[in-house]
């Protein structure tokens, strides 16, 4: 029996799912078997990968079209080897991606959380950037300092963990909207147990352009962000360190949080959203309140912020900031 299972969701994957699929079953080390779980493609991908014929992919075909929240909660439903990894139809693995994690795991057996570094890369696979550099060991709450301050990059995809834990642990939170932010509280819940190690080779490629994350409007993305929230502020009750954390870099990342998403949500038309920006910055003041009380925090200070609440304020300046974007 394989000891890695790579598992891929996907819907209508397109041309970007065979570059990926390509990637997995390239890789230098064999002992691994690839779940795909179709959600009901319309563009022929499950009987593309169907085609491949090969004894090591499992395909799991959906009868009916699923949310992305239910597609991804069907990995707890399905055999897994001990070991399993999540990848986005349109990432790609290095083909020494499998090699190195097997190392990694090899000189650190205690970890319950594994990842290597990696590269960004745009819509034609030409490279964007790399990633920031992580620390081979890394704790829950240095991941979350890591996090707030934003010293560190993280994706869905390149994580490696035990099946068994992420099972127990009821696997990816479906409650979060469109997964946004439930990656972020798997790891974490995951490092709680023990600690992530990190390889320092480059071994796989998350491609940059319009994800699920990307497009998601802002009342979508602020009540994920609200969810995530809510997590932090229950772990906070639990381990003092966490605590320490939140005290620490909590200010900083609720005002990056309220300036980003207070114009996600000013480029969300009205119509489509009943929370107003300044509902919003209001809620943002409540997260402060819970996460950091007594500390200092007036995101109306911040200019970005006053004029996303100012402009969202009346129809004609929302008109006037919906030209204004079109002209760029």
């Amino acid at each position: 029996m394989p000891r890695y299972s790579i598992i891929l969701p996907v819907r209508n994957g397109g041309e970007y799912v065979k570059e990926c699929m390509q990637s997995i079953l390239g890789q230098t080390l064999d002992d691994f078997n690839c779940i795909v779980l179709d959600n009901a493609s319309t563009d022929g991908t499950a009987e593309w990968i169907e085609s491949l014929n090969d004894p090591r992919i499992v395909l799991h075909r959906s009868s009916q079209s699923l949310t992305i929240e239910a597609n991804w909660a069907r990995i707890r439903q399905v055999t897994k080897n001990e070991f399993i990894t999540l990848i986005g139809h349109d990432d790609l693995l290095h083909p020494h991606y499998l090699q190195e994690m097997d190392d990694l795991i090899n000189r650190h057996p205690a970890a319950t959380l594994y990842q290597t570094h990696y590269s960004y890369i745009d819509g034609y696979s030409d490279l964007v950037r790399h990633c920031l550099p992580m620390d081979e060991v890394q704790y829950a709450h240095e991941f979350l300092a890591c996090q707030m301050a934003r010293t560190i990059d993280s994706t869905g995809t390149g994580y490696m963990m035990r099946a068994a834990d992420y099972d127990r642990l009821g696997g990816i939170p479906a409650d979060y909207p469109n997964l946004i932010f439930a990656d972020f509280a798997l790891w974490m819940s995951l490092m709680r147990g023990g600690y992530k190690a990190t390889a320092a080779r480059d071994c796989f490629s998350y491609r940059v352009h319009f994800s699920v994350s990307k497009t998601s409007n802002g009342v979508v993305y602020q009540e994920a962000f609200g969810k995530y929230v809510g997590y932090i502020h229950a772990l906070m009750q639990q381990d003092p360190a966490i605590q320490q954390t939140v005290q620490r870099y909590g200010r900083d990342m609720l005002l990056y949080w309220c300036e980003s998403l207070s114009h996600r949500l000013l480029k969300t038309p009205i119509r489509q959203r009943s929370l107003k920006v300044k509902d919003y910055i209001q809620l943002c003041e409540g997260y402060a309140r819970e996460w950091i009380p007594g500390q200092d925090f007036q995101p109306m200070k911040k200019l970005r912020i006053r004029a996303a609440q100012w402009i969202d304020g009346s129809f004609l300046t929302r008109e006037l900031f919906r030209l204004f974007r079109r002209l760029l």
